[in-house]
C-alpha cells in the first residue's frame, strides 16, 4: 500500500479567507475538543492563515449570521453540542460555508454505533456481536446472549465516555447504570480480548495503524488524555497484516460514507488474529496524546501540514 502524498494544492494562506476553528461545545467531550481547538487554531496560525476560536454552535451561528467566516475547520467533539452527529453539517450546509470532515450522512451515521454495525454487516464487514439495549429490556438475557465477558457504553458517544468492561453478570447493573447517564440507547458488545489498533485516514489514504499498549487493563479515557505511560506502536502490524488493516478502515470509512479525515478503532483478536471493527470517529482527537497525529507522523507529516492538509480539502478542486 503506498505511502505516498501529493504536495498541498494550495500554497497560500489568503485562499482559505478567514477560518472559524470551532471548538469546545457543550457536548461529553467539551475539555478535550477544547484542548484539540487550541492546537489546531496554534498550527494554522503558524502558517498565516486568518483563524480564530469559536466556543459551540451557537456562537458560530452568530457569526455566520454576520458573514464572518468562510470556512470552517471543526474539532467540535461528540453530540448533543457537539459537532459529530450530523447537526452542525446541516447547518453549515444551509449557510453554504465549507467545513472540515464527513457530511451529514456520514456523521450522524458514524455517532451512531449501532447503526454504523448495521450497515458494516450488511456488507460482510466484521464488528463484534453485539445487543441493542432499549429502557426495560433484559441485560441479563442480553448477556448470556452473547455470553461474557462484553462492553457496555452509550452507543452516541466517544472518548470512551460511560463504558464499562463486564466479566460477570453481578457488575452489569451498574455497567448499565453509568451508561445510562448520557442519552440514547444503549450499546451491549461481544469483548474482543486481543490487540487494540486504529487507523487514521486522511484523504483518500489510510495511515499507518497505531497499536495501543495501556499501563492498565485497557485504554479507558484516563489512558487516553491524562496517562503519560500509554504506548504507541506506529505501525501495529507489519507485513500483509498491516496492508490488511488499512484497507478494512478505508472500506470501513467509505461504507460509512465519510469524508476528509477520520479515524477507525480496531480490535484484533488474540487467539485467531481476526480483525474487527469498532467505530468511526469523524472528527477526532488534536491533542498531544491524540493517534492520527501520530500516524501522519510517522509519513513525515508533521502538526502543522496536517492541519493545513485537512483545512485544504474544504477548498473545491478547478476543474478545466
Amino acid at each position: 500500500m503506498s505511502n505516498a502524498f501529493p504536495p498541498p494544492r494550495i500554497a497560500d494562506p489568503a485562499a482559505f479567507g478567514r477560518v472559524a476553528v470551532l471548538m469546545g461545545g457543550t457536548s461529553a467531550e467539551r475539555e478535550v475538543s477544547l484542548d484539540s481547538g487550541r492546537n489546531v487554531l496554534a498550527a494554522l496560525r503558524a502558517r498565516g492563515v486568518d483563524a480564530h476560536a469559536v466556543d459551540g454552535i451557537p456562537a458560530l451561528v452568530a457569526a455566520l449570521v454576520e458573514r464572518r467566516f468562510d470556512r470552517v475547520f471543526n474539532v467540535l467533539h461528540g453530540h448533543h453540542g457537539g459537532g459529530e452527529d450530523g447537526v452542525l453539517q446541516g447547518l453549515l450546509e444551509a449557510f453554504g460555508v465549507p467545513y472540515t470532515g464527513s457530511g451529514v450522512l456520514g456523521s450522524a451515521l458514524s455517532m451512531d454505533k449501532i447503526r454504523t454495525k448495521q450497515v458494516w454487516l450488511s456488507l460482510g464487514l466484521p464488528t463484534p456481536r453485539y445487543a441493542r439495549l432499549r429502557k426495560g429490556d433484559d441485560v441479563h438475557a442480553a448477556a448470556r446472549a452473547l455470553g461474557l465477558p462484553v462492553i457496555v457504553k452509550p452507543a452516541c458517544e466517544g472518548s470512551s465516555v460511560g463504558v464499562s468492561r463486564v466479566f460477570d453478570e453481578a457488575g452489569l447493573e451498574d455497567a448499565v447504570e453509568l451508561a445510562a447517564r448520557y442519552p440514547g440507547e444503549l450499546l451491549m458488545e461481544q469483548l474482543i480480548v486481543g490487540d487494540e489498533l486504529t487507523v487514521g485516514i486522511l484523504g483518500q489514504t489510510a495511515l499507518p495503524s497505531i497499536r495501543i499498549v495501556p499501563k492498565g487493563e485497557w485504554y479507558d479515557y484516563h489512558a487516553k488524555y491524562v496517562a503519560e505511560d500509554t504506548q504507541y506502536l506506529c505501525p501495529g502490524l507489519e507485513g500483509a497484516d498491516e496492508a490488511g488493516i488499512r484497507r478494512l478502515a478505508l472500506d470501513a470509512f467509505v461504507a460509512a460514507d465519510c469524508r476528509g479525515w477520520g479515524r477507525v478503532d480496531v480490535m484484533r483478536d488474540r487467539a485467531s488474529g481476526r480483525l474487527y471493527l469498532l467505530e468511526i470517529n469523524t472528527a477526532p482527537g488534536m491533542t498531544s496524546h491524540s493517534l492520527v497525529p501520530k500516524a501522519a507522523a510517522q509519513l513525515g507529516i508533521g502538526f502543522e501540514e496536517l492541519c493545513w492538509r485537512i483545512l485544504e480539502q474544504t477548498v473545491e478542486v478547478e476543474r478545466p
